[in-house]
């Protein structure tokens, strides 16, 4: 489902309805996705590792370069 930002604001609380139900909903502007709300997942059992690739599988899909290291986004992020 997408949806405009400003209808958004007024209808958040059905949107997150839609999306505790399942739905994802697109939140656009002028006519452009913006952003994805989706469900909230717990990070998965497996550790670290785990972690670690989903972080990278991530990295890949918003094209974060690959000079940046991973380890220093996680060492910075507990800081």
């Amino acid at each position: 489902m997408e949806v405009g930002i400003y209808e958004a604001k007024s209808k958040l609380s059905r949107l997150v309805q839609k999306v505790e139900a399942g739905e994802e909903v697109v939140l656009t502007r002028h006519g452009k996705p913006v952003a994805r709300i989706v469900t909230f997942a717990p990070a998965a059992k497996g550790g670290r590792r785990t972690l670690l690739r989903e972080i990278r599988a991530l990295a890949r899909r918003v094209r974060i370069p690959p000079e940046i290291r991973i380890s220093e986004v996680l060492a910075e992020g507990r800081d």
